[in-house]
């Protein structure tokens, strides 16, 4: 039952579960470089020898865990996708490399591309992620000078352009890999109705 439901999911819906995923990781970094404070607030302790840095509520660290499990969604929805039967119906791997257009995208741009900028992308997510909720847990300094950072915004855009950039070229493979499927399907009826008409024709003279 859950093979033929998962089959059936990734069978029809495979462009549209790995692009709304991707999209989902974009738009929480993108939120978090909205809704990311720019520093704490220091305050003397009562013993004036450290600072305690109070930051305000925000959904930074959330929003970043969540960014980097859609991306991973993501790229292991793509990966599987490309070559899953669909429908119960399987195409044999060298028919896609026959595809030439599938071929020069798939060994130029997706191989070194597509997996390298997702890996990147979850990379700095999961990196900046990790930074930001140190800040909020080690948030005592004996350095009276510190202005209480947190994570750099800059590198959760980075890597939500990252991340689209990857869904782009993940929906561009899947797409393609769909119009090989279709022109496969449509040979192999071809063949059947041409198959079919020279047993009925051979029948037919046969009879006479």
């Amino acid at each position: 039952m859950a093979y033929a439901v998962a089959h059936g999911w990734l069978g029809k819906d495979a462009n549209q579960t790995e692009y709304r995923f991707c999209f989902l990781s974009f738009l929480c970094s993108f939120f978090i470089i909205i809704l990311q404070p720019p520093s704490g607030n220091p305050q003397i302790s009562t013993g004036g020898d450290h600072i305690i840095c109070k930051y305000p509520s925000d959904p930074t660290v959330v929003l970043g865990f969540l960014s980097v499990t859609s991306l991973a969604v993501s790229v292991l929805v793509g990966h599987f996708s490309v070559f899953y039967p669909y429908n119960g119906k399987s195409v044999p791997r060298y028919v896609f490399f026959r595809s030439m257009t599938f071929f020069v995208f798939f060994l130029l741009l997706f191989v070194p591309g597509t997996r390298a900028l997702s890996m990147l992308a979850a990379g700095m997510l999961f990196w900046v992620t990790i930074t930001e909720l140190l800040h909020l847990a080690n948030n005592v300094h004996q350095d009276m000078s510190t202005t209480c950072p947190t994570a750099k915004s800059g590198l959760f855009g980075g890597a939500a352009f990252l991340a689209l950039s990857a869904s782009l070229f993940w929906l561009i493979c899947l797409m393609l890999a769909d119009d090989v499927r279709t022109e496969y399907f449509e040979e192999q009826k071809d063949r059947l109705a041409e198959a079919f008409t020279t047993d009925y024709d051979a029948k037919q003279q046969g009879e006479v």
